[in-house]
């Protein structure tokens, strides 16, 4: 029984607070560079919150060749452009199903309370 519990916690843990506590220390540390004149980009917040979430998700990067310095860092920034896009829908469903998760333990919890009181 407690086994059973400590699996649950874990996998409560595991699926909901870890994606919405790193989306939230993600947003909290990008935001500042996302303000402009007093309004946040928020397109711009998306992608820089992805960029953890999706470079690694990337099947290929774009290896410059025969670039000067400008171009070799042009392309890098676009590699970080096109993992954060990905990583950003990444984001999106990992929050979803987070949401998804912690509707269906709370209603999972709800049942378990009512079947106690019915014994």
């Amino acid at each position: 029984m407690i086994c059973t519990e400590v699996a649950k916690m874990y996998e409560f843990v595991r699926k909901v607070v870890v994606p919405v506590g790193a989306a939230a220390i993600l947003a909290a540390l990008f935001y500042p560079f996302c303000v402009e004149n007093g309004q946040c980009d928020y397109l711009k917040l998306w992608i820089f919150m992805g960029i953890p979430f999706g470079v690694h998700k990337m099947f290929l990067w774009i290896i410059p060749k025969g670039f000067d310095i400008g171009g070799t860092v042009g392309m890098f920034v676009f590699n970080l452009l096109v993992g954060g896009v990905i990583g950003g829908f990444a984001l999106v469903w990992r929050l979803l199903m987070a949401a998804f998760y912690l509707v269906k333990t709370v209603f999972a919890g709800i049942s378990r309370l009512m079947r106690a009181k019915a014994v």
